[in-house]
């Protein structure tokens, strides 16, 4: 069983051990013979009760494994299989065809090199996808203008029209959404390192994609980034403040060569942060697991540290698996007592939904939403009901057992009405109705942090990768990151 593996055991081994003390004074002062025999059965029992019982640890067997590699295999078939011939870039989600995402596009191109690595395509086959998405993103249309752009100043819009790849309708140019394409396309920079024609042209645009990002110019002048810009009304008011996906944007921004943020841009987004304990989880909270796993995609953060975490005596890794067990843990509580939330099927972040509309269920009233940011923090709830499958799946590098143990009896209990051609659909809500509602949509930025962060747990690969980046690691050390690999020469 687990020795006392999380806060909640540690904090009831602590009262116990407190008890044993008034015990032990109580005992002596009477001279009583108790102590010698009640003592020992009281802590024996606060043991075995915080730790869990003989048999509670969640064992992984070749079921599981074999489960994981069908999973993984699929879910990188979506990236290979699903984009637009024209432009390259990756659908937002499919078979609804609405528009392509920069974001996925992001975690389509280290997706392909998962591919070749585990020899689902060749290297040339993805060598050339690679070169053709980024040559198709740097010819691309870049100004000012409120129609037929498809970026501005490096950056780039969040939605793409099919074909012609501009700007979709209104929608911002996006801050996040570009450093998580970035996270992409310096990924493959730093891996196709052949001297052949296609790999260094892949080597040069990346460079030049990355240095041509003004990422000062979205600071707008203030002490956090903004979230966006659009040519009607300028810089969104909206800025990256407290602690969410947006490490990745900070790192490429403060790395850059040409467009640095200020030295004090890493210290003042800490400064944002909200610490504080969830469900016997002291961590940075954030509420969607999103936000816990979409830079760490990239970054292997094991073992290195700012000046924030340094001071809290854990790294950013501890930090997302302490968020990911909160999550677990809420909907092992279930408070609004929703159908199917257990110890084995968990897990709330940003997906889909059943629709926007509220109805009582078993004598509750419950507002159900579509596409919303659910999750839980000490100052965040947002739940109703619905499950995704990337909350468990993107977090598999931090809490491997309890996450592939959730996806394995998500399909187990569902089968393929969440579990098809390209492994897991958004999102499920067995409480909506009777029979329970079920996703027919994937979405590229939820299949994305399942797929790699499947493949940073089996052989780190995409981590490793990313540390031989050099503008990653002069982001990670201008931004006051040491210790761990970023003291060697990997």
């Amino acid at each position: 069983m687990y020795f006392c593996d999380d806060l909640n055991s540690y904090l009831i081994f602590a009262i116990g051990c407190n008890y044993f003390d008034l015990f032990n004074n109580f005992m002596k002062n009477y001279n009583s013979i108790l102590f010698y025999i009640f003592i020992p059965i009281i802590f024996m029992g606060l043991i075995f009760f915080s730790c869990g019982r003989p048999g509670e640890k969640i064992k992984i067997t070749k079921d599981h494994t074999d489960f994981v590699n069908d999973l993984k295999n699929r879910t990188f078939r979506y990236f290979w299989e699903v984009y637009d011939t024209v432009n390259i870039q990756t659908d937002d989600r499919f078979p609804t065809k609405n528009f392509t995402s920069i974001a996925a596009t992001g975690f389509a191109l280290p997706s392909y090199i998962i591919g070749i690595e585990n020899k689902y395509i060749s290297r040339d086959e993805g060598s050339k996808r690679v070169l053709a998405a980024l040559q198709w993103l740097w010819q691309s249309k870049q100004g000012d203008s409120i129609a037929g752009m498809t970026g501005f100043k490096g950056f780039y819009y969040h939605f793409l029209n099919y074909g012609s790849g501009t700007r979709f309708k209104d929608v911002e140019l996006s801050t996040i959404d570009t450093g998580l394409l970035f996270g992409g396309i310096l990924t493959c920079q730093s891996y196709f390192d052949k001297e052949n024609e296609t790999e260094k042209m892949i080597r040069s645009l990346a460079d030049s994609l990355y240095l041509r990002v003004e990422w000062d110019w979205a600071m707008d002048g203030r002490k956090t980034m903004s979230m966006g810009w659009k040519p009607e009304v300028g810089f969104l008011e909206s800025s990256w403040n407290g602690y969410n996906e947006a490490m990745i944007l900070y790192i490429l921004a403060i790395g850059s060569p040409t467009h640095p943020l200020p030295a004090d841009s890493w210290k003042n987004w800490c400064s944002t942060y909200e610490w504080s304990n969830f469900k016997g989880f002291e961590h940075i909270n954030f509420g969607p697991l999103f936000g816990h796993q979409y830079s760490q995609m990239f970054i292997d953060f094991r073992g290195i540290q700012d000046a924030y975490m340094k001071e809290k005596g854990i790294d950013y890794f501890e930090n997302s698996r302490r968020a990911t067990l909160s999550n677990r843990q809420y909907c092992i509580e279930n408070p609004k007592g929703f159908v199917d939330y257990s110890a084995e099927i968990w897990g709330l972040t940003a997906c889909d939904g059943p629709d926007y509309i509220e109805k009582k269920i078993s004598g509750k009233r419950i507002q159900f939403k579509d596409y919303n940011a659910r999750g839980v923090a000490s100052s965040y709830l947002e739940d109703d009901g619905t499950i995704a499958p990337t909350a468990a799946g993107g977090s598999i590098a931090f809490t491997p057992d309890e996450s592939i143990n959730a996806l394995f009896n998500m399909k187990e209990k569902y089968g393929d009405k969440i579990f098809q051609q390209y492994g897991f659909v958004d999102a499920f809500n067995p409480t909506f109705t009777k029979k329970g509602w079920f996703d027919t949509d994937y979405l590229g930025i939820d299949q994305g942090p399942i797929l790699i962060q499947i493949e940073n747990y089996q052989s780190g690969l995409i981590w490793n990768i990313m540390k031989k980046n050099p503008y990653i690691r002069s982001g990670l050390v201008k931004a006051g990151f040491t210790g761990g690999w970023l003291n060697t020469n990997e």
